[in-house]
């Protein structure tokens, strides 16, 4: 439990936490290794926002393909609507539970990589019910997927929070949205002419499924490596930073000892 209470407080108290040596040319100060440097931070931001970069992703990739999806699988309207309640209708309730879990039992890195896997075999089970025609097992892909796909979120905004305070976050949160709808935008752009690819080798649903597990399957699977990233960085931050506390109160106890 206090594991997951120490995920839970900013890892930077504030956003200007430097040393004015550092900032007088000190090399330290431009270290992507050091966890108070700004560089090691915007590396950071730079995984946190590809960490929901394929979840937004495959999100979409029904719309991307509405009308090869709908011919492939002989899909009447309210079957192709399906895919995306069994996302939307669970989530009402869902991301209470994820933020709890991530609260109260995960915590943020434990959350974050177990969210990510759910969105990964969610997009796997989808794509497989596209490639053997069981729109079924599509719909329970999409659940599962949905199970993570929110939830995810939840533990991307509290990596965010952790690392960046004050006149960052609003930033950081925005940054972390436009490339949330990135993801989104990639989609609709790519998927079309992707499937026309696969399509030619394999006509047919087979093409479909073949598309939505190669491509999407990839795009999840950036996002779990992101959340192993983020876990190791997270982890190594705090041990660095717990470490350098306790010596400063050592070397503050002793001065005060050496005083009196």
């Amino acid at each position: 439990m206090d594991t997951i209470q120490d995920e839970k407080a900013p890892l930077i108290e504030t956003a200007d936490d430097i040393d004015f040596e550092d900032e007088l040319g000190n090399c330290g100060s431009c270290s992507p290794c050091n966890p108070r440097k700004a560089l090691h931070r915007y590396l950071i931001l730079s995984i946190m926002c590809f960490l929901s970069f394929g979840s937004y992703f495959c999100y979409d990739n029904p719309a991307a393909l509405q009308d090869d999806m709908t011919r492939d699988l002989r899909l009447k309207e309210s079957e192709f609507m399906s895919f995306y309640m069994w996302y939307s209708w669970p989530n009402v309730i869902l991301c209470f539970f994820g933020g709890f879990l991530i609260d109260r039992v995960f915590g943020v890195r434990l959350g974050a990589v177990i969210f990510s896997c759910f969105v990964t075999v969610g997009q796997v089970i989808f794509s497989l019910g596209a490639l053997f025609n069981l729109i079924w097992l599509m719909d329970l892909g999409r659940f599962v997927f949905g199970i993570g796909g929110e939830s995810l979120a939840v533990a991307q905004n509290t990596y965010a929070v952790r690392w960046f305070q004050g006149k960052e976050l609003n930033m950081v949160f925005g940054l972390q949205l436009s490339f949330s709808r990135i993801g989104s935008t990639v989609n609709m752009n790519i998927m079309g002419p992707l499937y026309d690819l696969f399509a030619a080798k394999s006509p047919g649903y087979k093409g479909l499924g073949l598309t939505l597990l190669i491509v999407g399957g990839a795009s999840c699977i950036v996002s779990l490596l992101c959340a192993l990233a983020l876990s190791f960085f997270d982890r190594r931050a705090e041990k660095i930073l717990k470490n350098r506390k306790q010596s400063e109160e050592t070397v503050n106890l002793k001065d005060v000892k050496d005083f009196h």
